[in-house]
Protein backbone atom coordinates (compact mmCIF):
# COMPACT_ATOMS: atom_id res chain seq x y z
CA UNK A 1 0.00 0.00 0.00
CA UNK A 2 1.38 3.41 -0.93
CA UNK A 3 1.79 5.52 2.19
CA UNK A 4 -0.57 8.32 1.24
CA UNK A 5 -3.37 5.85 0.48
CA UNK A 6 -3.11 4.30 3.94
CA UNK A 7 -3.05 7.75 5.54
CA UNK A 8 -6.20 8.85 3.67
CA UNK A 9 -8.25 5.76 4.51
CA UNK A 10 -7.09 5.52 8.14
CA UNK A 11 -9.75 7.82 9.57
CA UNK A 12 -10.34 8.07 13.34
CA UNK A 13 -13.21 5.60 12.95
CA UNK A 14 -10.97 3.11 11.13
CA UNK A 15 -8.30 3.43 13.82
CA UNK A 16 -10.96 2.90 16.52
CA UNK A 17 -12.09 -0.29 14.74
CA UNK A 18 -8.47 -1.50 14.59
CA UNK A 19 -8.08 -0.85 18.31
CA UNK A 20 -11.34 -2.67 19.10
CA UNK A 21 -10.63 -5.78 17.03
CA UNK A 22 -6.83 -6.03 17.19
CA UNK A 23 -5.95 -4.17 20.39
CA UNK A 24 -3.70 -1.73 18.51
CA UNK A 25 -3.72 0.75 15.64
CA UNK A 26 -1.41 1.02 12.66
CA UNK A 27 1.16 3.75 13.11
CA UNK A 28 1.33 5.88 9.96
CA UNK A 29 4.37 8.16 9.67
CA UNK A 30 4.03 11.46 7.79
CA UNK A 31 3.45 10.93 4.08
CA UNK A 32 3.93 12.98 0.91
CA UNK A 33 0.89 14.76 -0.56
CA UNK A 34 0.61 12.15 -3.33
CA UNK A 35 2.10 8.90 -4.55
CA UNK A 36 3.01 8.88 -8.25
CA UNK A 37 2.06 5.91 -10.39
CA UNK A 38 5.07 3.83 -11.36
CA UNK A 39 5.68 1.85 -14.54
CA UNK A 40 4.11 -1.19 -12.82
CA UNK A 41 0.80 0.60 -12.29
CA UNK A 42 0.90 2.18 -15.75
CA UNK A 43 1.34 -1.21 -17.44
CA UNK A 44 -1.42 -2.76 -15.35
CA UNK A 45 -3.82 0.09 -16.19
CA UNK A 46 -2.96 -0.11 -19.92
CA UNK A 47 -4.00 -3.79 -20.03
CA UNK A 48 -7.42 -3.29 -18.39
CA UNK A 49 -10.61 -3.38 -20.43
CA UNK A 50 -12.80 -2.30 -17.50
CA UNK A 51 -12.82 -0.79 -14.04
CA UNK A 52 -15.25 0.28 -11.34
CA UNK A 53 -15.54 3.93 -10.35
CA UNK A 54 -17.00 5.17 -7.07
CA UNK A 55 -18.30 8.68 -6.47
CA UNK A 56 -20.37 10.14 -3.64
CA UNK A 57 -23.80 11.78 -3.87
CA UNK A 58 -24.42 15.17 -2.28
CA UNK A 59 -26.35 13.25 0.42
CA UNK A 60 -23.23 11.19 1.22
CA UNK A 61 -24.29 7.93 -0.46
CA UNK A 62 -21.60 5.99 -2.34
CA UNK A 63 -22.29 5.20 -5.98
CA UNK A 64 -20.29 2.66 -8.00
CA UNK A 65 -20.36 2.42 -11.77
CA UNK A 66 -18.69 0.02 -14.20
CA UNK A 67 -16.71 1.44 -17.12
CA UNK A 68 -15.54 -0.70 -20.02
CA UNK A 69 -13.82 -0.43 -23.37
CA UNK A 70 -10.90 -1.69 -25.39
CA UNK A 71 -7.79 -2.51 -23.33
CA UNK A 72 -6.04 0.74 -22.53
CA UNK A 73 -9.12 2.97 -22.78
CA UNK A 74 -8.18 4.33 -19.34
CA UNK A 75 -5.10 6.36 -20.24
CA UNK A 76 -2.15 7.20 -18.01
CA UNK A 77 -1.45 10.84 -18.88
CA UNK A 78 1.30 11.36 -16.32
CA UNK A 79 2.57 10.05 -12.97
CA UNK A 80 -0.51 11.47 -11.22
CA UNK A 81 -2.94 11.82 -14.09
CA UNK A 82 -5.48 9.51 -15.72
CA UNK A 83 -8.16 10.15 -18.30
CA UNK A 84 -10.86 8.40 -20.27
CA UNK A 85 -13.51 9.26 -22.82
CA UNK A 86 -17.16 8.84 -21.87
CA UNK A 87 -19.92 7.95 -24.29
CA UNK A 88 -23.68 8.02 -24.41
CA UNK A 89 -25.15 5.61 -21.86
CA UNK A 90 -28.36 5.39 -19.90
CA UNK A 91 -28.45 9.19 -19.58
CA UNK A 92 -28.78 9.19 -15.80
CA UNK A 93 -25.56 11.27 -15.43
CA UNK A 94 -25.01 9.96 -11.89
CA UNK A 95 -21.21 9.98 -11.82
CA UNK A 96 -21.05 13.29 -13.67
CA UNK A 97 -23.55 14.88 -11.29
CA UNK A 98 -21.86 13.45 -8.22
CA UNK A 99 -18.50 14.84 -9.30
CA UNK A 100 -20.03 18.32 -9.59
CA UNK A 101 -20.71 18.14 -5.85
CA UNK A 102 -17.59 16.31 -4.68
CA UNK A 103 -14.64 15.64 -6.93
CA UNK A 104 -13.44 12.65 -4.88
CA UNK A 105 -13.26 9.41 -6.81
CA UNK A 106 -12.07 5.88 -6.23
CA UNK A 107 -11.18 3.46 -9.04
CA UNK A 108 -11.07 -0.31 -8.63
CA UNK A 109 -9.23 -2.20 -11.40
CA UNK A 110 -9.31 -6.01 -11.56
CA UNK A 111 -7.17 -8.59 -13.31
CA UNK A 112 -9.16 -11.74 -12.51
CA UNK A 113 -6.97 -14.32 -14.32
CA UNK A 114 -3.86 -13.14 -12.47
CA UNK A 115 -5.74 -12.40 -9.22
CA UNK A 116 -4.54 -8.80 -9.00
CA UNK A 117 -6.40 -5.61 -8.11
CA UNK A 118 -5.38 -1.98 -7.99
CA UNK A 119 -7.29 0.71 -6.10
CA UNK A 120 -6.79 4.38 -6.92
CA UNK A 121 -7.90 7.50 -5.02
CA UNK A 122 -8.07 10.88 -6.69
CA UNK A 123 -9.95 14.00 -7.65
CA UNK A 124 -11.88 13.97 -10.92
CA UNK A 125 -13.33 16.55 -13.23
CA UNK A 126 -15.63 16.11 -16.20
CA UNK A 127 -15.20 18.13 -19.37
CA UNK A 128 -17.63 18.55 -22.27
CA UNK A 129 -15.98 16.80 -25.23
CA UNK A 130 -17.27 19.45 -27.67
CA UNK A 131 -15.04 22.02 -25.97
CA UNK A 132 -11.86 19.89 -26.04
CA UNK A 133 -11.32 18.25 -29.47
CA UNK A 134 -7.58 17.83 -28.89
CA UNK A 135 -8.20 15.93 -25.68
CA UNK A 136 -10.80 13.77 -27.42
CA UNK A 137 -8.10 12.74 -29.91
CA UNK A 138 -5.78 11.87 -27.05
CA UNK A 139 -8.33 9.85 -25.06
CA UNK A 140 -10.35 8.09 -27.78
CA UNK A 141 -9.40 5.99 -30.78
CA UNK A 142 -10.52 7.13 -34.23
CA UNK A 143 -13.53 4.80 -34.64
CA UNK A 144 -15.29 6.15 -31.52
CA UNK A 145 -14.27 9.82 -31.41
CA UNK A 146 -17.55 10.97 -32.95
CA UNK A 147 -19.61 9.53 -30.08
CA UNK A 148 -17.53 10.89 -27.18
CA UNK A 149 -19.71 13.13 -25.01
CA UNK A 150 -17.55 13.78 -21.95
CA UNK A 151 -13.95 13.47 -20.82
CA UNK A 152 -13.00 12.38 -17.32
CA UNK A 153 -9.66 13.58 -15.96
CA UNK A 154 -8.42 12.16 -12.67
CA UNK A 155 -5.74 13.72 -10.50
CA UNK A 156 -4.31 10.65 -8.74
CA UNK A 157 -3.51 11.09 -5.05
CA UNK A 158 -2.51 7.51 -4.22
CA UNK A 159 -3.07 3.83 -4.95
CA UNK A 160 -3.05 0.43 -3.28
CA UNK A 161 -2.42 -3.11 -4.50
CA UNK A 162 -4.73 -5.55 -2.73
CA UNK A 163 -4.19 -9.05 -1.42
CA UNK A 164 -5.11 -11.69 -4.04
CA UNK A 165 -6.32 -14.25 -1.49
CA UNK A 166 -10.05 -14.14 -2.28
CA UNK A 167 -10.00 -13.17 -5.96
CA UNK A 168 -11.66 -15.90 -8.01
CA UNK A 169 -9.99 -16.22 -11.42
CA UNK A 170 -12.38 -15.31 -14.24
CA UNK A 171 -11.64 -15.14 -17.95
CA UNK A 172 -13.00 -13.17 -20.88
CA UNK A 173 -14.21 -14.99 -23.97
CA UNK A 174 -11.05 -13.88 -25.79
CA UNK A 175 -8.82 -15.24 -23.01
CA UNK A 176 -10.66 -18.58 -23.04
CA UNK A 177 -10.32 -18.80 -26.83
CA UNK A 178 -6.56 -18.21 -26.58
CA UNK A 179 -6.26 -21.02 -24.04
CA UNK A 180 -8.45 -23.43 -26.01
CA UNK A 181 -7.00 -22.73 -29.47
CA UNK A 182 -3.95 -25.07 -29.14
CA UNK A 183 -6.25 -27.84 -27.92
CA UNK A 184 -8.61 -27.35 -30.86
CA UNK A 185 -5.68 -27.46 -33.29
CA UNK A 186 -4.47 -30.70 -31.69
CA UNK A 187 -7.95 -32.26 -31.86
CA UNK A 188 -8.20 -31.33 -35.55
CA UNK A 189 -4.75 -32.80 -36.18
CA UNK A 190 -5.67 -36.07 -34.48
CA UNK A 191 -9.00 -36.25 -36.31
CA UNK A 192 -7.23 -35.73 -39.64
CA UNK A 193 -4.78 -38.55 -38.80
CA UNK A 194 -7.65 -40.87 -37.99
CA UNK A 195 -9.35 -40.10 -41.33
CA UNK A 196 -6.14 -40.77 -43.26
CA UNK A 197 -5.40 -44.08 -41.55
Amino acid sequence: MAGRYRQIVSTPEVLAAQAQYFGRVQNIPPQPERDPLTEEEALFIARRDSFYMATVTSDGWPYVQHRGGEPGFLKVLGPNSLGFADYSGNRQMLSTGNLAGSDRVSLFLMDYPNRERLKILGHAKVLDARDHPGLVERLADEPVRKIVERLFLIDVISFDWNCPKYITPRYTEEEVMRLVEPLQRRITELENRGENS
